[in-house]
């Protein structure tokens, strides 16, 4: 019988470590050739399954990284909030507003300006809005009927907490471009690599291990000497890396190695 790397994945993310073995997504299970099909059910862990095959192989028992409850909760700003909350993480003040009547009431909740976003799907800063005037609310509705609002919090930068498997792996500082209130790297974020203080990278790591993510970009920012968890980004980018040097492959095929993802 051909013996297989004892890491196995679906998606092309880890390609290029040379202790994975990378069979890519197939749309139908039936897809998988008899060979493939037995290494899946038979691996000890799946990397990168997507959310797809991730909900298929808990069912069935088969652990992944990211774990089952990193994926339940990708670009879904709704259930994050909600978990911040029912968990006790300090998160920005947040309210979603469910059909036309009472997106209504949305200034009675939030005073001008405060930030709207489109609650699921979105990302790299896309779907978010800094909302002035009740105008704009009207604009934002339009697009949005599900209102997602969030308290304005007027800082420059916010803090990256990377945490892989159950460590910060890297951090790093994001500046707002001027004129922009956000700071995320595909709008023009200018990433800064001076300390990050310990009490964000607590907080990050404490986030997500009490989220059960163990693959994740934590965004956090500090208001009046006080952190918030923005949202978590389980797609986040890798510009942070090769900015502060670190090669994000061999970091991966480390952490295999070791057994710590």
């Amino acid at each position: 019988m051909k013996s297989y790397p004892e890491a196995v994945a679906l998606e092309s993310r880890l390609r290029n470590c040379r202790n994975v073995r990378t069979l890519g997504v197939k749309s139908n299970f039936s897809d998988y050739s008899a060979e493939d099909a037995a290494v899946i059910l038979s691996s000890r862990r799946i990397y990168y399954p997507t959310s797809f095959y991730a909900d298929l192989l808990n069912t069935a028992g088969i652990e992944t990284f990211p774990s089952y409850h990193t994926y339940q909760y990708v670009q879904d700003k709704i259930k994050q909030t909600s978990l911040f909350m029912l968990l006790g993480i300090p998160h920005p003040r947040t309210r979603v507003f469910y059909g036309k009547r009472q997106s209504a009431a949305i200034p009675q909740y939030f005073a001008f300006p405060f930030i709207a976003k489109i609650p699921r799907g979105s990302a790299m800063g896309r779907g978010v809005f800094k909302i002035q005037t009740f105008e704009e609310l009207c604009d934002y509705i339009r697009i949005s009927p599900l209102a997602y609002i969030q308290e304005y919090l007027p800082v420059d930068r916010d803090i990256r907490v990377v945490v892989i498997g159950k460590r910060v792996v890297h951090a790093y500082w994001r500046i707002a471009p001027e004129g922009d209130f956000r700071s995320n790297v595909a709008v023009g974020g200018q990433i800064c690599l001076d300390p990050v203080p310990q009490s964000a990278l607590d907080l990050g790591l404490f986030t997500a291990l009490k989220c059960h993510w163990d693959d994740v970009g934590i965004d956090i920012c500090c208001y009046q000497e006080r952190y918030y968890v923005i949202e978590a980004n389980m797609k986040y980018g890798k510009e942070g890396f090769r900015k502060a040097g670190i090669d994000y492959i061999h970091l991966m095929e480390t952490l295999i190695e070791n057994g710590e993802i």
